[in-house]
């Protein structure tokens, strides 16, 4: 760990130990070796909703970091797959199942972009005395792909397709990553989010109604389609 322009930053091997998790505090920096994992709905639904059994009986031994992505994927010449970005995808989307897939996993670190609903850290990730990562901003697939040393391995990649499949990455330098949340459910995007929500109604004042009646047009924010 080093402080550099007062961002504190981590250098973290996986499975992350306990002891290195609590350290991590809300906007802390930090990157990552060992071997990071891949899953997210395709490969939820199949283990928690139709039964099948995890495709590495050993998982929590290999890897505790579960990494909301989809990776950029070829397959080179000699058979083995060339990743040339990894890009993080929306993690919110996955809320409803990822108490069950931490219980079943023994996963302590979540990686993706925008944060989980703001429930989810204190009463799903808090508990299991896990925490999220999120990726620094927008376009950054090729940045984090460059951490990416091979791929150990993948599973259900015919069938689920490459966005979708369980990836194995063996990872060096992997990152960087901003703590987002902390052993106690303190979150950086439900504390910011909560304070940009106090103001952001005075941007609707003096607005028109909307001039169209089409699908989905609204004037109320809670009726708005994502």
């Amino acid at each position: 760990m080093n402080n550099t322009n007062h961002l504190t930053t981590h250098h973290l091997s996986i499975p992350i130990q306990h002891e290195d998790i609590a350290k991590l505090k809300p906007g802390d920096i930090v990157f990552l070796e060992g071997v990071v994992y891949t899953a997210r709905e395709g490969v939820y639904d199949r283990v928690l909703s139709k039964g099948e059994g995890l495709p590495v009986s050993n998982l929590a031994e290999i890897s505790n970091v579960n990494f909301h992505c989809s990776p950029a994927a070829s397959v080179r010449e000699d058979g083995q797959y060339a990743i040339g970005g990894v890009t993080a995808t929306a993690s919110f989307r996955f809320s409803k199942w990822m108490a069950r897939w931490l219980d079943l996993t023994g996963t302590k670190v979540v990686i993706g972009k925008g944060g989980m609903p703001k429930e989810d850290y204190t009463t799903i990730l808090a508990p299991r005395q896990a925490v999220y990562l999120t990726t620094v901003g927008y376009g950054t697939g090729a940045l984090l792909g460059r951490g990416v040393k091979g791929v150990k391995d993948v599973f259900w990649i015919d069938d689920l397709g490459i966005a979708q499949a369980m990836w194995m990455f063996d990872v060096k330098a992997f990152g960087p990553f901003i703590v987002d949340s902390d052993l106690e459910g303190n979150s950086l995007f439900a504390t910011h989010n909560d304070a940009v929500a106090k103001n952001i109604n005075a941007l609707y004042d003096g607005l028109k109604a909307p001039a169209l009646s089409r699908y989905g047009e609204t004037d109320d924010r809670k009726d708005e389609l994502m």
